[in-house]
Parts: structure tokens; C-alpha cells; sequence
């Protein structure tokens, strides 16, 4: 079986419609078409029910997709073999080639991962790391599906058998506020926050998700909650004086420097663990496991 028509088999059935397939591959969405037919063909079945909002796989192909994710998986450490026979890649000198796809977290992808990136590009410059925001939802979706290599996640644990996560460091959180909020730089209780305004990020962060229902769950308790998706949003908002929020200290330290925000000295919030996590059952590559080590000495140094 020509291992083509499984590669756009599966990109297929992650990317839902034809369009957006054929735009992943760099191919013409008549190939595409071609392409799926010939191996529905070939099997004897039809794949995918083409619906008017994209494709979905049929009965037949969510029972192919594991197992054409297993024979490209296989083909990728055949390919990677014979470029270490060859002498085009050293793993365990730790230079390779190659894309490696990596979701984190709104706050992570902005203060962190930026100098991983640069690292990584000058200790291997043919090595390509593709970043994308994203909850920690569609992080899970993303390893599942394959679209995502790595994930990083603020979550206190991953408790999803088909992930592998690990622990490789904390960060510290921080309520702050406009410098000429009441509440700035001082003490202040739960029964002071929570009459107040919270600009905080969107539904399924953690610590964001923790801290609202504390404040909901409190006798008497009238507080105004805003959620974002985006963290710049909700620091915006405070820096304005419209309330406060909660975020990593890492977001908030250039902000604070300038004098845009100011320190609150709110209740005790625990640092929240940064989780490397990958896929269970597919294939570490030597690319993805340089990018997994090269984040876990940049989070170490930063939490040192």
C-alpha cells in the first residue's frame, strides 16, 4: 500500500474537510479527492461521510486511522535509521531535521518558549519548531490526533492514560492591579476580592478556573468575573484600572517593572506545575525528544 494515500488518509481525518487537507499537504484538493478514493478503493469501504459542515470518518475509518498512524509512525523511525546510517542525523550526538509541533498555554508561549525557540535554532538551525497556542482541550485533542507533537500544560496533573506528562517546573502566580486601584500594594483578604472586578483567562486554565470558583463559593460573596482568551486582554484590562487579576508572575514581571501594574498581597496561591506531555503509544522522535530537552533546561534555569 502506497503509504501516500495513508499520510493524506490521516491528514484528512484530522483536518475535516478536503479544503483544509489539501492546504496541510500543499496539494491540489482534486488530488486530495483522487487520493481518498483510490485507497477507499483499495480497501473495499468507504472512509469518510462527506457532510455538509466537512468530512467525518466512517465506522471503517476510525478503526484504519490507529493503524495507519502505526505504519507512518513506523516509516518515520525506518527514514530516521537510515539518516543516522547515513550520517544525516546523530540522535545520540542530538542534532536532527525535521518539523516538530508543539501547543502551550497563552502565558507560556509568550514568556517562555520564545528563547526555547531561539536556542534550539542555533544549536539546530535545520531543526523547524511550529508553536501554537492552545487550552489545554485542544492540547489533548492535539497529541490525540497527532497535530500536536509536544504539549506544555499548567495543570496540577494529566490524568489521561493515552499521555505520558512530567513534571518539569512551576510557576509562580500573582495577583495585580493598576498602581491606583485600592487594593494595590497591600494586604487584602477573600472578603475584600471578592466584591471586586476579576479580569482573569478563559475557561479550562487552571489556576484561573480555581480562583473563580473561590470567589463564587464565599458567603456574600458579588464578585465580577471577565474571562479572556487571551492573556494580553486581561492584562490590559487591570492595567486600565478596571480591576484585578491573577496570572503567572512571568506575565506580568516587565509590567510591573514599568510601573503599569502593582503587586496585591491577595491570599496564598499555590505555583502552578508546568506539564511536558506527549503522546503514549507514538514515536518519540530524535527531533521531538531534542525540543522536549532543551524546554526541560529552560524551565529548570528559570525556576533555579
Amino acid at each position: 500500500m502506497d503509504t501516500r494515500l495513508l499520510r493524506t488518509f490521516v491528514t484528512l481525518a484530522r483536518a475535516g474537510s478536503f479544503t483544509a487537507a489539501a492546504r496541510d499537504l500543499h496539494l491540489a484538493q482534486s488530488t486530495v479527492t483522487v487520493q481518498i478514493r483510490t485507497l477507499e478503493k483499495e480497501l473495499g469501504a468507504p472512509l469518510f461521510d462527506r457532510m455538509p459542515s466537512g468530512t467525518v470518518p466512517t465506522r471503517a475509518g476510525q478503526r484504519l486511522l490507529e493503524e495507519a498512524e502505526d505504519v507512518l509512525d513506523a516509516v518515520a523511525r525506518l527514514r530516521t535509521t537510515a539518516a543516522v546510517a547515513a550520517g544525516q542525523c546523530d540522535t545520540e550526538g542530538g542534532t536532527a531535521e525535521g518539523q516538530v509541533v508543539v501547543g502551550a498555554g497563552d502565558s507560556l508561549c509568550s514568556a517562555r518558549l520564545p528563547g526555547v525557540i531561539a536556542a534550539l535554532r542555533r544549536a539546530h538551525p535545520q531543526l523547524e519548531v511550529q508553536l501554537h497556542a492552545v487550552s489545554t482541550a485542544e492540547a489533548v485533542d492535539g497529541l490525540r490526533t497527532g497535530r500536536l507533537d509536544l504539549a506544555l500544560l499548567l495543570e496540577p496533573e494529566v490524568a489521561e492514560n493515552d499521555l505520558l506528562a512530567r513534571r518539569i517546573a512551576s510557576e509562580p502566580l500573582a495577583y495585580v492591579a493598576a498602581p491606583g486601584h485600592p487594593l494595590a500594594g497591600r494586604a487584602a483578604g477573600w472578603d475584600e476580592l471578592a466584591q471586586e472586578c476579576f479580569f482573569v483567562h478563559e475557561e479550562g486554565c487552571s489556576y484561573s478556573d480555581r480562583l473563580v470558583r473561590t470567589l463564587l463559593g464565599l458567603p456574600g460573596a458579588r464578585p465580577r468575573i471577565t474571562r479572556f482568551g487571551s492573556i494580553d486582554a486581561a492584562r490590559s484590562c487591570v492595567a486600565a484600572g478596571l480591576g484585578l487579576t491573577l496570572l503567572p508572575r512571568v506575565t506580568v514581571e516587565r509590567h510591573l517593572l514599568e510601573g503599569r501594574l502593582t503587586m496585591v498581597e491577595g491570599p496564598e496561591a499555590p505555583p502552578v506545575p508546568v506539564q511536558l506531555v506527549r503522546h503514549r503509544r507514538r514515536w518519540f522522535a530524535p527531533g521531538a525528544r531534542i525540543v522536549a530537552e532543551e524546554m526541560t533546561r529552560t524551565f529548570a534555569a528559570a525556576e533555579a
